[in-house]
């Protein structure tokens, strides 16, 4: 007999938005507690462990794409020159990143890369304006204008210019505009992979001429710190494959608001982990950040809202 119970979907929609979220939370938590880890890489310096960095992350993509049978669409890649040199540099964008990253955490700096990530939507959007002819609404531009001040407001108390957060948003900013151009085509593995490649070069060279100097510390400092540097593959790589998979479950709109998880956190271990000082200039630069991002926030929920309800009545017009 045959059994009479209608065969059930593999998956739901709110099974997929779940494992979107979960997978969207694990990403940016992981993304937010790196300054815990990156010290444990020392006494390696910052060009040392983004060699290893990249290297390994080739390492473990090369590894995905074999375990996901996807190398079609890596080797597609070397065969789009267009493609190939927008990955190239954002590739660029990202060792920068990277690096200035690394070094802000190991100098003790985790207070001045968390306020670079809370500024990072602020400097998307002014990038979209410059790059992408996109026109802003009042309330955005109101929001850019407290982004300025509040690094403003950080420099003149400190005497100094934020270089670190202002050199990780811009850096992250111009990784993310280029990545756009690149669309949907690329997935976050064989993309990642094909970054790494062509950073590799630079790396493996570096790495290299590091053990030929006698000053690397890869094998010097025993096992330990050997496969500590192997790590910063799979510590790399694992959180871009858990945000690709969240950017395909979930809106935009959503995954927009988690990433406010990882600054949060490295805020939060700087100041109580690391006991870096937070004077009222910073404290004042922050607050004038979160009231950019409320404002930005709440105009692009209230904009998006206004978007379905036109959808709506579209529709109802077209049915009547």
């Amino acid at each position: 007999m045959p059994d009479p119970t209608p065969p059930q979907p593999s998956s739901t929609p709110t099974s997929r938005a779940s494992a979107g979220l979960a997978a969207g939370i694990v990403a940016y938590a992981l993304w937010g507690v790196f300054p815990l880890y990156f010290p444990l890489l020392e006494p390696a310096g910052p060009f040392e462990i983004i060699a290893h960095r990249v290297v390994w992350s080739l390492v473990f993509c090369l590894v995905a794409l074999a375990v996901t049978r996807s190398w079609r669409q890596f080797a597609a890649l070397w065969r789009t020159p267009r493609t190939l040199l927008l990955l190239g540099v954002a590739a660029v964008f990202l060792a920068v990143n990277w690096t200035v990253y690394v070094y802000g955490v190991n100098s003790g700096h985790v207070v001045d890369a968390s306020l670079g990530y809370f500024i990072n939507p602020l400097v998307t959007v002014l990038l979209a304006v410059i790059f992408l002819h996109e026109r802003l609404r009042p309330v955005q531009w109101a929001a850019l204008g407290l982004g300025a001040v509040a690094v403003l407001v950080v420099a003149l108390g400190h005497g100094t210019v934020p270089w670190i957060a202002v050199v990780l948003a811009l850096s992250f900013g111009f990784y993310g505009l280029i990545k756009s151009r690149v669309g949907g085509r690329v997935e976050a593995a064989p993309g990642l992979a094909a970054e790494t490649a062509l950073l590799s070069p630079v790396a493996a060279g570096y790495w290299i001429w590091l053990s030929v100097q006698g000053t690397s510390t890869f094998g010097a400092y025993g096992p330990w710190h050997a496969a500590a540097l192997a790590s910063a593959g799979v510590v790399t790589a694992v959180p871009l494959l858990l945000f690709g998979a969240a950017t395909r479950r979930l809106p935009l709109s959503v995954v927009g608001l988690i990433q406010y998880l990882t600054p949060v956190l490295q805020l939060l271990i700087g100041v109580a982990v690391q006991h870096e000082a937070m004077s009222s200039a910073r404290w004042a630069g922050f607050a004038l950040v979160w009231a950019a991002l409320v404002v930005l926030v709440a105009d692009g929920a209230r904009n998006r809202r206004a978007q379905v309800l036109e959808a709506r009545a579209a529709a109802e017009i077209a049915g009547a």
